[in-house]
């Protein structure tokens, strides 16, 4: 199952958030649901660095992206929830193979 973790702070701006595992929904090189969740990450990092030049760390391990907003930034907020709303809809067509928590 893949997990998405947003975090949030007090006042409600996004901190940044971190998806990791597989979705197991079909064979690696196939699996649409993996293809949706990586695509969507990707673009919403891409377009928060490059695009917005939000002050930011992402970091990529074995099977986590962990994204990281080190300034508060209203473009990184609409950006994110973005995110999450697009992968909370994933989780509802999908809910064996992706979860989104926010803490």
């Amino acid at each position: 199952m893949i997990t998405a973790l947003f975090k949030v702070s007090g006042q409600g701006s996004y901190k940044g958030f971190s998806v990791s595992g597989h979705s197991g929904y079909s064979e690696a090189g196939s699996d649409i649901v993996c293809a949706a969740v990586s695509s969507a990450v990707m673009l919403t990092v891409n377009s928060c660095i490059d695009g917005f030049n939000v002050d930011a760390a992402p970091e990529v391990f074995d099977d986590t992206v962990r994204f990281t907003v080190n300034e508060s930034s209203a473009n990184a907020d609409r950006l994110i929830g973005a995110l999450k709303e697009h992968l909370e809809a994933l989780s509802e067509e999908y809910p064996d193979n992706v979860a989104v928590v926010v803490k």
